[in-house]
């Protein structure tokens, strides 16, 4: 039986991980649950699971769950309310579904706190790769990736350390489905609307994992991830569009073996395998009918339509705080387009601009790399504003 935290149990990624410890009640009991606001549906998952804590981030809304709350359960509050829950001494696997910069606290309370990590929150290791990975080696914590492309590479690699395997690989491949527009040239970038970017065709994801899909960001983001949990140079990791979302990645080795992982586009076989690591079991899920499906394909991403990738391999090359920068300014900008405030074809402009304002600084601890993330989501904001 494994003690679990599960950090954003409302969005996406947790409840599905809540139905994987549903479907596993043998092995997984619920510590405590975190959201930014969604205070209601956490405290059902609490009573649901017998969990014991409730964090939530925004003030206003733990006061409200705070007064609703029944005695057995505990209210934390803030920020660093959701970083204490994260931090809890008991529990054995802490799930970071939280968006963006807000999981990254959390993630270093747990790594230290020596709780193994499943990691969906792919922006506390582009922000802030090498801070994460030296604390999950300091206090001997695993960090288990959920990204379905991240989590079918662990599987392919050999178990060991992350300089062992990466010896052995001559390169990644990460998968994209492309989103809803890689496929569609005909797509005008400058009128594509919220809803045509939000139309993902094989996942349900939350909005701004979902408008990274369609600016193929989230695959800049994944190559700068896969880069700290796997020890692999960047210009070793590839990217193939398949539009069919069953192979998750592939590992070609040193001698030109490739290994893939597959499995259907559900995101429970990633988070079962991650909470489960390193033993496998049998979660009930649907077999993977390739006889059905019939096609596998696969072909190179058009990255003078897709900028974001070149950006994000820009921002790799630089290190330091550039990664950081990226990713806030992303954010900010995606949060633009969804408010119609920009256009689509505006989200990589208004990332590169203020990439190009930025000099990185080498080897930043936590503060700087907030400090860098405050700065480009202030310079992002106002050119959102100025568009």
């Amino acid at each position: 039986m494994k003690s679990l935290v599960v950090l954003g149990s409302t969005g996406s990624i947790g409840e599905n991980t809540l139905q994987v410890a549903q479907a596993l009640p043998d092995r997984f009991s619920l510590l405590g649950v975190a959201v930014e606001r969604n205070w209601r549906r956490a405290l059902e998952q609490a009573r649901q699971f017998g969990a014991g804590t409730v964090a939530v981030a925004d003030r206003a809304s733990a006061r409200e769950c705070a007064a609703a709350a029944p005695s057995a359960i505990r209210v934390l509050s803030g920020p660093e309310g959701v970083t204490e829950l994260a931090g809890e001494a008991d529990a054995d696997i802490v799930v970071c579904a939280m968006v963006g910069m807000a999981g990254l606290r959390p993630v270093l309370a747990a790594l230290t706190a020596g709780s193994d990590v499943a990691l969906a929150t792919k922006e506390a290791l582009v922000a802030a790769g090498r801070l994460v990975t030296e604390t999950s080696d300091r206090f001997g914590a695993n960090l288990v990736p959920i990204d379905s492309e991240h989590g079918a590479i662990h599987q392919c690699l050999p178990v060991g350390p992350r300089s062992e395997r990466a010896r052995r690989v001559r390169r990644l491949i990460l998968t994209a489905s492309g989103g809803p527009f890689a496929r569609n040239a005909d797509v005008d970038f400058d009128k594509a609307t919220p809803a045509q970017a939000l139309a993902h065709p094989n996942w349900d994801m939350g909005p701004k994992i979902s408008i990274d899909s369609a600016t193929m960001m989230n695959k800049g983001l994944e190559i700068m991830e896969a880069r700290w949990l796997f020890d692999v140079p960047v210009d070793r990791i590839g990217v193939l569009i398949h539009a069919e979302s069953i192979v998750h990645s592939m590992v070609e080795f040193a001698d030109g073996s490739v290994l893939a992982q597959m499995s259907p586009p559900d995101m429970r076989y990633a988070i079962q395998y991650a909470l489960t690591f390193p033993d496998r079991c049998d979660g009930g899920w649907p077999s993977l009918d390739l006889g059905r499906i019939g096609r596998l394909s696969f072909e190179p991403p058009d990255e003078k339509r897709f900028p974001s990738l070149a950006l994000a391999r820009r921002a790799a090359e630089a290190d330091g705080t550039m990664p950081a920068v990226l990713n806030a300014a992303n954010e900010v900008a995606v949060d633009g387009f969804l408010k119609e405030q920009i256009a689509f074809s505006q989200i990589a402009c208004v990332v590169e601009s203020v990439m190009d304002r930025h000099e990185p600084a080498a080897d930043a601890d936590l503060a700087t790399i907030e400090e860098a993330d405050r700065w480009a989501r202030e310079q992002a904001q106002g050119m959102v504003r100025l568009a």
